[in-house]
């Protein structure tokens, strides 16, 4: 297992390798940033003497190497619209993102696994059909257009939700939280479902179908011979068996959770990184959007870690 270990993660630091060249390389195709923090007025000289400040004369590989080095200490540079380190502006910026990827991701794991447990034990009742009839809007509807959908309903017709912003926040050392106020919790409400609600329905179809499957296996038909009341039997046997691929399919959708916050916060104005990535792009921050990157990486990374280690501790076959 320790071995097993080991190999995993020298494989996350092989492909954090490779994510960060292929970033930092693909940035320097998107425009040159000193024509962005330059005016018209600009002479030769300051072109010369800025591109030499920020690094951008010297060659590729020692550009990279030094990108990977200040990124091992968590130094990603100076944001070259900000001016400030780039670390200090996603510090601020993630929590948001955290928050509500976070309440998203409860509700996908909650909602998706529960409709789906009941789904496929009232396989033929009119509210399993109801919820899987309804499931098709989460699969097939773009993320941004159930946002403006959302935003229209609650927001413009009913009043109820706020459309945009993060609400009111607290400090907590360097942590900025929106669940400690009245409407940093109520702001959430509507991003965390639109970001939500395609993984929800992806996990509780996956629920469904592999709880469907196991409650033919012959076990449990023995189960049912024994006698054993049916909570016992749907959440003790059958739920415990089919959680093996549900894993490994919640696991990417919660990474992907924060990767794709980006559509959510922009719809919704929400101050996270995917926000400040958007932003990035638009005025070719490099710094800002490589330190984006890498970070969803090493998210990606971690949670994929999380959930083969997950397997061995459900699934006591896997250990060996």
């Amino acid at each position: 297992m320790l071995s097993y270990m080991l190999r995993r993660v020298l494989q996350s630091v092989l492909v954090l390798l490779v994510v960060g060249l292929v970033a930092f390389a693909m940035f320097r195709f998107m425009g040159d940033p000193i024509d962005t923090m330059l005016g018209q007025e600009r002479t030769q000289e300051d072109v010369a003497h800025l591109r030499a400040q920020l690094g951008l004369d010297q060659p590729f590989a020692v550009q990279y190497w030094h990108f990977l080095s200040g990124a091992v200490r968590g130094d990603f540079g100076i944001s070259y619209r900000q001016g400030r380190p780039v670390a200090r502006i996603i510090a601020e910026r993630l929590p948001a993102t955290l928050e509500l990827a976070a309440v998203s991701g409860a509700f996908a794991l909650v909602a998706g696994i529960g409709l789906g447990v009941l789904t496929a034990i009232r396989r033929n009742g009119f509210v399993a059909n109801a919820v899987m009839t309804l499931s098709l809007i989460g699969v097939s509807v773009p993320t941004f257009l159930i946002g403006i959908l959302l935003i229209y309903l609650f927001s413009v017709e009913f009043g109820w939700l706020p459309s945009f912003g993060r609400g009111e926040v607290v400090q907590l050392g360097g942590w900025s939280t929106g669940f400690l106020t009245r409407s940093g919790r109520v702001a959430l409400i509507l991003p965390s479902i639109t970001l939500g609600l395609y993984q929800m329905t992806l996990i509780m179809r996956l629920v469904r179908s592999e709880m469907l499957e196991v409650l033919r296996q012959d076990y449990i038909r023995f189960a049912r011979a024994r006698g054993l009341p049916d909570r016992v039997i749907h959440f003790r046997h059958a739920l415990k068996n089919t959680l093996v691929p549900v894993i490994t399919v919640a696991g990417l959708q919660l990474g992907s959770i924060i990767a794709f916050a980006i559509i959510t916060e922009t719809v919704f104005q929400w101050p996270g990184v995917g926000l400040l990535f958007i932003n990035a792009i638009q005025f070719v921050d490099i710094p800002v959007m490589a330190a984006y990157l890498m970070l969803i990486s090493v998210m990606f990374v971690g949670i994929n870690l999380a959930v083969d280690l997950l397997y061995a501790a459900i699934d006591p076959r896997l250990r060996t």
